[in-house]
């Protein structure tokens, strides 16, 4: 009986301790919001108006009364002139084998910024600089909506019939039925941000284009 409730006990450890971290990560957003928006000598008047986001939501928000999500923190991020990330405290980029929770998938750098229960999913996602050539790149399509936000480096998206490079500062959001996939466009690693809906995880290889795109080391 003690074998089998040991894997258990494990699961539950682990659950534990990742949501006191994200409980951790949460409570810092408030006196961070704060911190910034007095560095700039805003008033929540103010920061409201640019925002769009209503005083009273602003006010709970800094005092931790309200719980932060990326539909508020986005256009907050804008406003102070963060990147997300920043924002709400994310792992730091670096090597991916020495880091608590990332994961790699195609050659692309995962850091979950959010749970997987329901709602947006949020990935900080680094790809590397190219290797070498990749033949027929594959692109992805699922279900819902997808937006990137591109940190640092140049990010590379095929989405249909365009081919586009967005550099530090730039975004996109294109419905995912569209087939697409996201490359390094440059000699650096490539840090973005991308965000998508509840299906987003349900993802299969739609068939290859008749022309494939330019040969470059990508990941969806």
């Amino acid at each position: 009986m003690a074998t089998e409730e040991q894997p258990h006990r494990g699961r539950d450890d682990q659950r534990q301790q990742d949501d006191e971290e994200l409980a951790d990560v949460l409570n810092a957003v408030g006196p961070r919001l704060r911190a910034l928006r007095l560095q700039r000598g805003s008033t929540l008047a103010q920061l409201a108006e640019a925002t769009g986001i209503s005083l009273s939501t602003l006010s709970r928000l800094e005092s931790g009364q309200r719980r932060p999500t990326l539909e508020l923190l986005l256009p907050l991020a804008k406003a102070h002139r963060v990147a997300l990330d920043e924002l709400v405290g994310a792992p730091e980029t670096g090597d991916p084998r020495i880091r608590p929770r990332p994961f790699v998938r195609h050659g692309c750098t995962y850091v979950p910024l959010t749970r997987n229960f329901g709602g947006v999913h949020a990935f900080k996602q680094i790809l590397p600089p190219l290797p070498g050539p990749l033949v027929d790149p594959q692109l992805q399509v699922h279900e819902g909506y997808e937006w990137l936000y591109v940190l640092s480096g140049q990010v590379r998206l095929l989405l249909g019939e365009h081919d586009l490079v967005l550099g530090a500062g730039e975004a996109a959001e294109f419905d995912t039925r569209t087939p697409h996939a996201f490359f390094n466009a440059g000699p650096q690693p490539a840090e973005f941000l991308s965000l998508f809906g509840p299906q987003g995880e349900r993802m299969h290889v739609r068939a290859r284009p008749t022309t494939p795109p330019q040969q470059e080391t990508g990941a969806e």
